[in-house]
């Protein structure tokens, strides 16, 4: 299910995390957001074929009802990219839309549990 590289992180974050939350990988990022109510059947099915095949590298949600937190994208390399910059932009542009905090990371060949859990914490505290 993971890149080695993805791989490589989860297991970082995992530890980063601990019991605070449950994380889950590659969802799709219409399970998490819908088009907005209210536009004509046209443009709602345009909006959501956008966001259909898109996925969320890691999410974390809450251990007693399992609503999000943040999702987490893991940047390497393919993300200099035209094309990865666009998707990267869309994916930055829906969860403004959704109020949703999105924490990128950059992909790196090993990292510290330290700064994961610093790097997200951050984030997280810093949001609520």
């Amino acid at each position: 299910l993971l890149s080695p590289a993805e791989r490589s992180f989860f297991g970082v974050l995992n530890q980063a995390i601990g019991d605070f939350a449950l994380i889950f990988s590659k969802v799709r990022v219409a399970d998490i957001v819908k088009p907005k109510k209210g536009m004509d059947r046209r443009n709602w099915q345009r909006a959501f074929n956008r966001i259909s095949s898109k996925h969320f590298d890691f999410v974390l949600c809450k251990k007693d009802d399992v609503s999000v937190i943040c999702v987490i994208e893991l940047n390497d390399s393919s993300h200099k990219s035209r094309k990865r910059q666009n998707r990267d932009e869309l994916l930055r542009d829906i969860c403004a839309s959704a109020a949703l905090l999105i924490i990128e990371v950059a992909a790196k060949r090993s990292y510290s549990v330290e700064e994961i859990r610093e790097q997200i914490f951050q984030f997280i505290d810093g949001s609520s």
